[in-house]
């Protein structure tokens, strides 16, 4: 790369990282006049939203925050593209904007996980198989309730994905999979930051303690009167009644 190219990619990093420091969360929460740093877990982010308001907070906030990353690092593949290096700059101002919001300057370092804004960066790296594994999480998240469970298996299988870029994931591509050694070391610090703030969930899962999403709740709450085991339940019924 020129060294233009080289300044204009440690600028759009350094932006990247203050977009990370934007917490929708705490955004959102204070529309109702509350924070949501002193709800719940105390963490500005999807599941602790979830949790206290709901599922049209929970999902609007993991929308935003995937933006937020996901924008950015979907502009730095185009920008960095025609130098052959679209791939790497995805993944540097994504992972740049994951770390923003986990420690950000604006909040004395105290942020969030930022599982919402690296699904958003694997997203725009992968958008087929982002959206399988996502609609596979979440489904194991409407039986077991379970977050942190949901979040890191999206992102193992994901970043796994990434790596090894497997043949079949090419029918479905769209960016240029991640060749270089950089482009994977990248992916490797995006999915150790992750698990890293989830450290002390992964301690609650093992003794029993971890806290419960309850998404069916928040559904039912949202109105619809009845789970999709209920309905599944009904329409069992309703064939035996018609076999009757």
């Amino acid at each position: 790369m020129t060294t233009g190219a080289i300044v204009l990619l440690v600028i759009y990093c350094i932006v990247a990282y203050f977009i990370g420091n934007i917490f929708f969360a705490i955004i959102f929460s204070r529309t109702q006049e509350k924070n949501i740093t002193q709800m719940g877990s105390g963490n500005p982010g999807t599941m602790n939203m979830l949790r206290n308001y709901g599922f049209k907070m929970g999902i609007l906030t993991l929308i935003c925050d995937a933006l937020k990353a996901g924008i950015p690092s979907l502009i730095a593949y185009f920008t960095f593209a025609p130098y052959n290096f679209g791939t790497e700059a995805l993944y540097l101002v994504g992972v740049m904007c994951v770390f923003g919001h986990m420690y950000p300057v604006l909040r004395k370092f105290k942020g969030g996980k930022g599982m919402a804004c690296a699904f958003g960066v694997i997203l725009v790296a992968n958008p087929f198989w982002s959206v399988v594994c996502f609609i596979l999480a979440f489904v194991y998240l409407y039986f077991f309730d379970y977050g942190a469970v949901a979040s890191l298996l999206f992102l193992t299988v994901m970043c796994t994905l990434e790596a090894l870029n497997p043949p079949f994931l090419q029918l479905f591509r769209i960016f240029a999979p991640p060749a270089s050694l950089f482009a994977h070391i990248l992916i490797l610090i995006l999915f150790a930051l992750v698990m890293f703030a989830h450290r002390t969930n992964m301690v609650r899962l093992i003794i029993g303690k971890e806290g419960k999403v309850h998404l069916k709740r928040a559904l039912k709450k949202m109105g619809m009167k009845k789970t999709i085991k209920e309905k599944i339940s009904d329409k069992k019924e309703e064939k035996k009644r018609e076999i009757g």
